[in-house]
């Protein structure tokens, strides 16, 4: 089969243009750059050649590749050397009236067959191309910065888009080495619709003071393992860019989860607009640094002592509260097993025994002091033996009502100054806390699956937490060697407030026939580095888990939007619940 488009213009030579230029050359394909004048043109030629030469510094590139690549490239400032191409992608800035006045110079100057393409991410693609005669051979291809790195592209159709035309680009992007999914003509395609949703939910979460911008952050990476926070990302990606594409989904959602939390456009007026100008959410070393910069917080107060904790108790005996007796019995604390009976507890310990085991095994363990963290756990099938313990780590099952019924059990033996935890997960800190007569005394410490891995524990306090309950737990996270960040008592806290909203999007577009379950879980992956797709990740957690959370969500901020999906509610009520039945979004068990 020939290789489509031999030929191909490149207008707009900025970061994006310049890295779709050297992709198509180093390729084998004659690239025609062409730029707004002749000295944004020389501009634009020493961007291609520093970039390329950095590539033969580190290895990416070899000397004789790099000047064969170059040699395939001209640059100019001439738009009709765009007629010898047999496709033209434009990449000039975010402004509808410029792209639709450019593509009807383009569609003048090109023969009929050459197909028109624009790199924009946010703007809609059927209005550019109706600038034109030839609506149906435009479309959008969305690449990715930096294009030497990033593997996906977003081939997006309008419903005019011939469907050969789009073929043929997105076998382009494959023999580029990229990873072509197909999208719809909507604002933000499949990556940034569901990026930028969650990003803006956390500018907004940052902006109720809720929590700070480090705990935001930290909450993301640690608990969801993604490559950046959401606040750093959007000083990454530009404050002013973020708010553009957030307007543009908002025009066409109408959906209040799109319109741009209110810090955006002040941080965008006051020119603060993350790294670029060397302050956003956080503030650099200098402008274009990446390099953070710390700051003082003038309405930072002094914290409070936490309480002395020698001896902890867990209630439980599932995976949660087993994960969570090995992290404190590894770090030296004697610990009470304690569960509904003594038999529970003994098989509750052998779990734990086997666990040590397997880090042994892996070498990330030696065998004494597997021995030394099995010595310190005593299983018990009495909770009035937990009446000396210093913390109570409660993690039973996600039942509010079961969940009482224990703190309160909690509440007549445990010693008077002893810390209640629970590990809620979406029920409410303060409902556990009313239980006792001592609400003060309890507070949320929500470990994270599996708890001996997952560095992350949110830190819950209700408007009735004692100021040195919270120190407590802040400075026991420390010795176990977790990151502990700080939130107050509403639905999902940090991560799953982020979290599942996003999931809830990801079914949204499913549901309404966007993009294919595949496509959407490729573009996540490959469009912003996270270890899961959105289909992957619900499939794990299970759908029904997932329902309850977003139930929970509706309910607390009867947001419109976060009102689950219908699509997730009917695989809920057809048994469909992910790997735990074999089916989900996916068909596990044919695999």
């Amino acid at each position: 089969m020939e290789r489509p488009f031999p030929t191909v213009a490149v207008v707009g030579l900025g970061t994006m243009g310049a890295g779709v230029a050297v992709a198509l050359a180093r390729s084998g394909r004659r690239v025609i750059g062409v730029e707004a004048g002749p000295t944004q043109a020389l501009r634009a030629l020493d961007r291609i050649e520093a970039s390329t030469a950095r590539a033969v510094e580190r290895g990416r590139l070899e000397a004789g590749e790099r000047a064969a690549l170059l040699a395939l490239i001209e640059v100019g400032d001439d738009l009709t050397a765009a007629a010898a191409a047999d496709l033209v992608v434009e990449e000039v800035p975010e402004d509808l009236e410029l792209k639709r006045s450019l593509f009807a110079e383009l569609d003048r100057i090109c023969p009929p067959e050459t197909v028109l393409t624009t790199g924009t991410t946010a703007l809609s693609v059927t209005r550019i191309a109706a600038a034109t005669a030839r609506p149906e051979r435009v479309l959008g291809v969305h690449f990715f910065n930096p294009v030497h790195t990033m593997r996906l592209v977003e081939v997006v159709r309008t419903v005019l888009t011939d469907p050969g035309a789009a073929e043929q680009v997105a076998e382009l992007a494959r023999d580029l080495g990229k990873e072509p999914v197909a999208a719809g003509d909507r604002a933000g395609f499949i990556a940034n619709g569901l990026l930028f949703a969650y990003l803006n939910q956390a500018a907004a979460m940052f902006e109720s003071r809720y929590a700070t911008r480090e705990d935001i952050d930290a909450a993301m990476r640690l608990g969801c393992g993604l490559p950046m926070g959401p606040l750093a990302l959007l000083d990454l990606i530009g404050i002013d860019t973020a708010r553009t594409v957030l307007e543009a989904m908002y025009a066409q959602s109408k959906d209040r989860l799109h319109a741009p939390a209110p810090v955006l456009g002040q941080l965008v007026a006051a020119g603060l607009l993350g790294r670029k100008s060397g302050r956003g959410f956080y503030a650099y070393e200098a402008p274009g640094s990446s390099k953070v910069v710390p700051e003082e917080r003038a309405d930072a107060a002094p914290r409070a002592a936490g309480r002395e904790v020698r001896a902890v108790g867990v209630c439980g005996s599932g995976t949660m509260a087993t994960g969570i007796v090995e992290v404190f019995a590894k770090a030296g604390f004697p610990v009470l097993l304690a569960a509904r009976s003594r038999e529970k507890a003994e098989r509750a310990k052998e779990r734990l025994a086997k666990s040590l085991e397997r880090s042994v095994a892996r070498g990330r363990l030696s065998e004494q002091a597997r021995d030394a963290a099995l010595a310190l756990v005593t299983p018990t099938g009495s909770y009035a033996d937990l009446a000396d313990a210093d913390l109570v780590v409660e993690a039973v099952a996600e039942d509010l009502a079961v969940k009482r019924e224990l703190f309160a059990a909690l509440d007549a033996v445990v010693k008077p100054g002893a810390v209640l935890a629970t590990t809620t997960s979406s029920l409410p800190v303060v409902s556990c806390a009313t239980a006792t007569s001592r609400p003060g005394d309890v507070v949320g410490m929500h470990f994270f699956n599996p708890a001996p891995a997952m560095k992350l524990v949110e830190v819950v306090s209700t408007v009735l937490t004692a100021g040195d309950v919270t120190a407590t737990v802040l400075e026991l996270c420390a010795k176990v060697g977790k990151h502990p960040v700080e939130c107050g008592d509403r639905a999902g806290f940090i991560v799953n407030a982020l979290l599942f909203p996003y999931l809830n999007d990801a079914v949204r577009m499913l549901q309404e026939h966007y993009a294919t379950v595949d496509d959407i879980d490729t573009a996540m992956k490959l469009g912003c580095g996270y270890p899961m797709g959105p289909f992957e990740l619900l499939d794990v957690v299970g759908l029904d888990v997932s329902l309850t959370i977003e139930q929970v969500l509706h309910q607390e901020f009867r947001e419109p939007g976060l009102a689950a999906a219908p699509l997730l509610e009917h695989l809920v009520a057809a048994g469909c619940l992910g790997r735990k039945t074999g089916r989900g979004f996916r068909d596990h068990a044919r695999r």
